[in-house]
């Protein structure tokens, strides 16, 4: 079974599908940390994203696991970059790197074998619309601008990060704008996905949502 959750940043879809995986039973794919494994391992290797065989061979040479079997913790080869992934760097450079066809090709191909022949929850942008258009579920959760920014900056400080309301508002609000109208794979809600609000709404609140439906359809 595949449960598609797309969202745009800061709406609670990762959190929310790793807890439904967790009560599912099922594996949790992050969708969104595979391409800041990508953005991370550019920035370490000092790689111009304008260059094609230097992005085509960086795809080539990289694995990506979860360290364990429901996926709470992603490695990329071999070593667990669950923490590296978090660094503002890696989140200034993700939405540039998300928008290279060349990657995103190869990352949905990934994610693809990944959730083959297996029980998933996998969050992102495109679920629902590119990467399993055929999902048994979808689910596509928002919230309010400012809410959002609140969240984002209760993560970062929980990382040890810090940065103002009104930087992190207008950081989201160019993620949206670049995620919602870049050529390929755009932020969009699946005409089948169920909209979720969660504005206003905490994490179990998310998850009870998602739960009650699919065990509805389940019984």
């Amino acid at each position: 079974m595949v449960i598609a959750i797309d969202g745009p940043a800061g709406s609670g879809k990762t959190t929310t599908a790793k807890y439904v995986a967790k009560i599912l039973g099922f594996i949790h794919i992050n969708t969104g940390a595979m391409y800041r494994g990508i953005a991370l391992k550019c920035i370490d290797g000092n790689i111009d994203l304008d260059n094609k065989s230097a992005l085509e061979r960086i795809l080539g040479e990289t694995t990506f696991q979860f360290s364990d079997n429901k996926g709470s913790e992603l490695c990329m080869d071999g070593k667990n970059i669950s923490d590296d992934i978090s660094k503002a760097e890696v989140t200034k450079s993700v939405s540039y790197i998300s928008t290279i066809p060349l990657v995103r090709e190869r990352l949905v191909e990934y994610q693809r074998e990944m959730a083959e022949g297996e029980h998933v929850v996998l969050e992102g942008r495109d679920i629902g619309t590119v990467v399993f258009p055929n999902a048994d579920y979808k689910f596509f959760l928002f919230a309010d601008l400012h809410e959002r920014a609140i969240r984002r900056k209760k993560e970062m400080e929980e990382k040890g990060d810090s940065l103002g309301l009104e930087d992190i508002t207008q950081a989201l609000e160019e993620r949206d704008r670049k995620d919602s109208t870049r050529k390929h794979s755009p932020l969009k809600k699946a005409e089948d996905a169920v909209e979720i609000d969660t504005t206003g709404l905490n994490i179990e609140d998310q998850v009870n949502c998602i739960i009650e439906i699919v065990s509805q359809t389940n019984k």
